[in-house]
């Protein structure tokens, strides 16, 4: 029962990062329809600003609101500059569903150069005041630490923050509105543009958050969260790519569903597993566990 118990803690703590990268992947497909491949690159370029916060404040805590507020302006940035002239170049062509796609894979490889360039590609630390230790109950120690905690609480709280906004704001009505009927929302006098620039801001936001929580736990190089893009995407996927819960139920699924084969199988088909588990859940409900619901519910 207790390695059980420690199997489960484990899964939600990496099931919460998922979930914080696939929120980030679902806001930008919600806000432009593109599955966006530089959601990593931003996310990292990110953390490498909390990071240079951190040593001139000498304060975790200081540097994770600058990292979120320049992962909010780098995915904007991204789409005003990029997206958003492109789409437009493109649109009626052969090539207008694919060109948004290849741009975004573009602006990775383009942000990790540029992060190799600046920092080096050696392995730096961003560190945590929060243990990495265990919690002790009684003579035990569990595998969840306090790092892991804020991990689990952060992401809640960030979810928690998307799901208020889409649900009862006006911001967030004119959000879903822009994504899904453009042409009647500017009729109604919501600037489209803006809206989708803003669904980006918040993605990037989201991915800021995940690269700041989780950095502490490993090393930070130009490619440390490319395998957490690969899950948030196969967790995005697996929840449904309309729906902000399926996002979060996506990850957790991923986080629970690695750290039980991690347990029992071993670690030789980790990395297959995650596409095991897509495959079998698009074999069963290809539009994801939450894709029936209305594409206006969160």
């Amino acid at each position: 029962m207790t390695i059980f118990l420690n199997t489960i803690l484990i899964g939600l703590n990496s099931g919460a990062i998922y979930s914080l990268m696939s929120l980030a992947l679902v806001l930008v497909w919600r806000s432009t329809r593109v599955v966006n491949f530089a959601a990593a690159g931003q996310a990292i370029l990110s953390t490498y600003l909390g990071y240079e916060a951190m040593n001139r404040f000498h304060n975790y805590w200081l540097s994770l609101p600058v990292a979120v507020i320049a992962g909010a302006l780098i995915s904007a940035l991204v789409e005003a500059l990029v997206m958003r002239p492109l789409a437009k170049r493109t649109k009626g062509t052969p090539v207008e569903a694919i060109a948004p796609v290849i741009a975004t894979l573009g602006v990775l490889g383009l942000i990790r150069s540029l992060a190799g360039m600046i920092w080096g590609n050696t392995f730096l630390q961003y560190t945590s005041p929060l243990s990495s230790m265990g919690f002790k109950i009684g003579h035990t120690t569990i595998p969840f630490s306090p790092q892991n905690a804020a991990i689990v609480i952060g992401s809640v709280v960030v979810m928690a923050i998307f799901a208020a906004i889409f649900k009862f704001t006006r911001l967030g009505l004119s959000l879903r509105a822009a994504s899904f009927q453009p042409e009647i929302s500017r009729l109604s006098g919501v600037r489209v543009d803006r809206m989708r620039t803003i669904g980006w801001a918040f993605a990037g936001a989201a991915g800021a958050v995940a690269g700041a929580l989780v950095t502490p736990t490993m090393f930070l190089s130009p490619n440390s969260l490319d395998l957490l893009l690969v899950t948030g995407f196969v967790a995005a996927v697996i929840g449904g790519l309309e729906s902000l819960v399926g996002a979060v139920v996506g990850g957790l699924v991923l986080g629970l569903g690695f750290a039980f084969i991690l347990q029992y199988i071993g670690s030789s088909i980790i990395f297959s597993a995650a596409f095991v588990i897509l495959i079998a859940v698009l074999l069963i409900r290809p539009q994801g566990i939450f894709g029936a619901r209305s594409s206006r519910e969160a």
